[in-house]
């Protein structure tokens, strides 16, 4: 029996864990959680706790990708099969996550990654971000062929094959979206997307508000600019393990 692991990176989530994790839970009964706290200063860490579920304490705050990539390392280290990686801020909704592990198990997908625009966003999206995922999603395309409606989505699932891969440091420390997409073709690995909801947050402040906005998108220029220096030879080889 495959045995399969929900990772949820969480930076003063404490509000939102609240409902989170017992939805999940309703959900999903057959998977071990495991909160990856990045050096929160609220009591997301006591919460999870209280909850039940298994938590890893950073002992800094790495920020996005290395909290996500902390979860994929705990991933490999327990022998899990498959995981699903779901934002801590509640809004992945996680009806969706059968759905993810049904196009991982049942059509070779190495990586399912859901989708709003497949499915349904139960929020306003700003312009300017709608407008950053079409252009994100046009770059893919045409460096890679990938056809991704959702390249800034974060809610996906994942094979043993692709864990190993991101574990072993082939993974953005800060903003993984549409590089980590392009590097997954280029590796090889077969990504689908898959129709699920996204709700809009409840608590706290999304990462891409602000100035924080300018940041992600040069951050991502500057990504998927080293991704294709190296290009395809290079990953192949880092998947071959």
């Amino acid at each position: 029996m495959s045995k399969g692991l929900i990772i949820i990176p969480a930076h003063n989530e404490e509000e939102n864990l609240k409902t989170l994790i017992p939805e999940i839970r309703q959900k999903v009964s057959d998977m071990d959680i495991v909160v990856i706290n990045d050096y929160s200063t609220d009591r997301t860490s006591d919460l999870a706790r209280e909850l039940g579920v298994n938590v890893v304490d950073l002992p800094c705050n790495l920020g996005y990708g290395g909290a996500v990539q902390t979860g994929f390392k705990y991933a490999m280290k327990n022998n899990y099969d498959y995981c699903v990686q779901i934002d801590g801020d509640g809004q992945h909704d996680p009806s969706g996550i059968s759905s993810l592990i049904d196009e991982l198990q049942s059509n070779g997908t190495d990586v399912a990654l859901g989708s709003r625009f497949l499915g349904k966003a139960d929020y306003n999206i700003p312009f300017a971000r709608r407008s950053g995922m079409v252009l994100f999603s046009k770059i893919i395309k045409t460096l890679s062929g990938l056809k991704i409606t959702d390249p800034t989505s974060g809610y996906q699932a994942l094979n043993s094959r692709v864990i190993k891969f991101f574990a072993n440091d082939n993974y953005p420390i800060d903003y993984p979206d549409a590089d980590t997409l392009i590097m997954l073709n280029f590796s090889g690995f077969k990504v689908k997307e898959v129709p699920v909801t996204m709700r809009d947050r409840t608590f706290g402040e999304s990462m891409h508000n602000n100035l924080k906005a300018f940041y992600y998108v040069f951050k991502m220029f500057l990504a998927i600019f080293v991704i294709v220096l190296r290009g395809k030879n290079f990953y192949l080889k880092a998947n071959q393990f």
